[in-house]
């Protein structure tokens, strides 16, 4: 039998009620069952609308999933053996690659196996450790991007001083702020979605679970949880990004200042491929963001699509946009293809001539 609830939850401004149609078993002395407003278990839906294209659409995920596994770990591997790389741009881009594993392995396995599988279900302390994780490591690759900016700009601005200025010592201290900001700024998010009351549904309509999507599945005044986080993404993305900007202002300023027109195309070369990056990583979180708080018009598959994009190609585009761009990265993939293919003399040979073909 089914009854109808007329619900009504005090907020700070005034009361705002729903309807409810919910089975008499789910209602306990005319009150809702806890287990309603605080669901253990939430469901993914995936990309709605696109349903029966599912199994479509994972084709591309799984590519990307092993596009950003081979090309990291490889990037990572190059960077560590070869003694040549081991300067800050190449350190930054460790960490940044690092970042980029995790915040893949986060989510794709998951999103593959609702997918293939059907596997919708969420256990709810999952659900906010991949919410932690997603929003920790996009604020780490945040900063890694600015600190990469930074380095950049001593390189091109100050380059008597890049070596004593940048030292190991700092690149590590540098790395360690990005972690704990990200760690610190973000550790509130789980403990808020946690206590606010789920009374509307568990469906997420969703790939993965998402703060912003969480939030409107509340059924009580969140303007402050809103608030929150609005703030922390200015303070971490949104100023890191108005720094990186003006770092490359004044290093556009210096490079044509220069007197070499040589020396201005290797310096804009150099900063290139950092710049491809930034805009890859950038362009499609602000519009994500956007969307889900001004775009109500924008089709739900529409924004779901580009929240993957920005989550996920990112880490696979890298990788690819570095070792393309940055001439020691190539030489030394080039160098291993080859090694691979001829044997040991090869490796020898190269060895010999210093790592050149």
């Amino acid at each position: 039998m089914q009854i109808a609830v007329w619900l009504d939850h005090p907020s700070p401004g005034a009361l705002r009620a729903s309807f409810l149609t919910l089975p008499r078993s789910t209602i306990q002395g005319g009150l809702l069952k806890p287990s309603l407003l605080h669901p253990s278990t939430f469901i993914l839906v995936g990309i709605p609308g696109l349903e029966a294209v599912h199994i479509w659409i994972s084709i591309p995920f799984c590519t990307i999933y092993v596009l950003s596994l081979l090309g990291n770990c490889c990037l990572l591997v190059i960077i560590k053996t070869e003694p040549s790389l081991h300067e800050p741009m190449y350190l930054f881009l460790s960490m940044l690659a690092l970042a980029d594993l995790v915040v893949s392995t986060t989510t794709l396995p998951k999103i593959l196996s609702l997918f293939w599988f059907k596997d919708r279900n969420i256990h709810i302390n999952a659900c906010l450790a991949q919410i932690f994780l997603i929003h920790t490591l996009t604020t780490m690759e945040s900063g890694f991007f600015l600190a990469m900016a930074f380095d950049r700009y001593v390189a091109i601005c100050n380059p008597l001083r890049h070596s004593s200025i940048l030292t190991n010592k700092t690149i590590a201290k540098i790395g360690l702020v990005i972690l704990f900001r990200g760690v610190i700024l973000l550790s509130p998010h789980p403990f808020l979605l946690k206590g606010l009351p789920y009374c509307r549904t568990n469906v997420i309509a969703h790939t993965y679970c998402e703060f912003m999507a969480l939030v409107k599945l509340a059924c009580v005044d969140t303007k402050t949880t809103r608030a929150y986080s609005l703030t922390v993404a200015f303070l971490t993305a949104g100023v890191d990004f108005i720094l990186t900007v003006l770092s490359y202002i004044l290093i556009l300023r210096a490079i044509f200042r220069l007197p070499i027109k040589a020396a201005r195309l290797k310096s804009l070369n150099t900063c290139g491929s950092h710049v491809c990056v930034i805009l890859v990583f950038y362009i499609p979180v602000f519009f994500s963001f956007l969307t889900h708080r001004f775009g109500h018009n924008v089709a739900p598959h529409v924004h779901i699509l580009i929240a993957n994009v920005y989550l996920l190609v990112p880490p696979m585009m890298n990788p690819i946009i570095y070792g393309v761009r940055t001439k020691k990265i190539r030489e030394r993939v080039i160098i291993i293809s080859v090694c691979r293919c001829k044997g040991p003399q090869t490796v020898k040979f190269v060895h010999n001539r210093g790592g050149k073909l």
